[in-house]
């Protein structure tokens, strides 16, 4: 979730042969909704710009079931919401109300403070229903870290395809293979959703400094090892590298960019190249002065917030 539910965030790492590094999340059960954090980890804090990688679920809610993560803020990051099933209802402090559905994406640029929240809809969970997705944060250079908020929504056909034999793939963010998303960006990027068919094979773009390959569902092999879900493969620079689906298909992010020039910090919900500037935020997080402060709690969601003392999760 784009809540972060530690203030100090870590999972496992175990290296191979071909590859730089070998990431295999630790899965956390948040009251029966399963997440998986691949980034940050222990000897790799980012990939390019993304700075963490959740994967949540696939899980399943009965009737009156969902995620209500209550308002909570960010700084000096951007947070992009990408699902497979389900659905999320976003609020946030620009008075931003919108709907998310599988295929299409949300980006909401914290800047110098946003703050938000992210609810199963009162229709979706008069049902059955089920949740499956990722959602990232992508580090702002620091040129960008103190900009003004921004929010965006793309429709899934608003996002560029390309298909092959076996093969559809789904440009979400900056640019590959010839391709630009209409995604408003602030850094080099690229983030791209892969299906594959069994034996269908796809190539890493090769024109970005930073490169890695999560494997949500199915098996891959790359350069003659098998990767099967939940793990995340980040590949020297300049290499060609193409990844072929098991037995049983594949779907896989693909993920990178330009690496940052200058170090990040990470506490919390709160990035920045400057301790000091975590500070104030903690600070002003603290002291809920909603009126006067940098934050504001997103109007139609504003009867809640989550503490900063608060390491657990609200789960419906």
């Amino acid at each position: 979730m784009s809540w972060n539910p530690t203030q100090s965030p870590e999972c496992p790492e175990a290296g191979a042969d071909a590859l730089e590094t070998l990431i295999i999340p630790r899965a956390r059960d948040l009251g029966g909704f399963e997440v998986r954090r691949a980034l940050p980890s222990p000897k790799r804090q980012m990939v390019g710009p993304f700075i963490f990688f959740d994967q949540m679920g696939p899980a399943e809610f009965i009737t009156d079931g969902g995620i209500d993560v209550r308002p909570h803020p960010h700084i000096g990051l951007g947070t992009v919401t990408y699902l497979y099933q389900g659905e999320f209802e976003h609020r946030d402090s620009l008075g931003t109300h919108q709907m998310i559905y599988p295929g299409e994406v949300n980006w909401m640029v914290a800047g110098r403070g946003v703050t938000h929240s992210e609810r199963t809809s009162a229709d979706t969970r008069a049902t059955r229903h089920n949740l499956f997705g990722i959602q990232t944060w992508i580090a702002l250079p620091e040129d960008s870290e103190e900009m003004a908020p921004d929010f965006e929504h793309h429709k899934e056909d608003a996002l560029p395809v390309i298909t092959d034999t076996g093969v559809e793939a789904r440009l979400i963010l900056g640019e590959a293979y010839g391709h630009q998303s209409p995604v408003t960006m602030q850094s080099e990027t690229f983030y791209v959703d892969v299906q594959l068919a069994p034996g269908a094979s796809f190539p890493l773009p090769d024109n970005h400094e930073d490169r890695g390959i999560y494997v949500t569902q199915g098996s891959i092999t790359v350069a003659g090892d098998n990767f099967d879900e939940g793990r995340l493969m980040i590949f020297r620079p300049g290499d060609r590298i193409s990844a072929s689906a098991g037995p049983k298909g594949a779907r896989l992010m693909l993920l990178g960019g330009a690496t940052m020039n200058e170090s990040r910090y990470i506490w919390w919900n709160f990035v920045s190249s400057r301790k000091d500037r975590i500070e104030e935020a903690k600070e002003a997080w603290i002291k809920a002065d909603w009126e006067n402060g940098p934050f504001k709690l997103p109007p139609g969601d504003d009867a809640e917030f989550i503490p900063l003392e608060d390491d657990k999760p609200k789960r419906g």
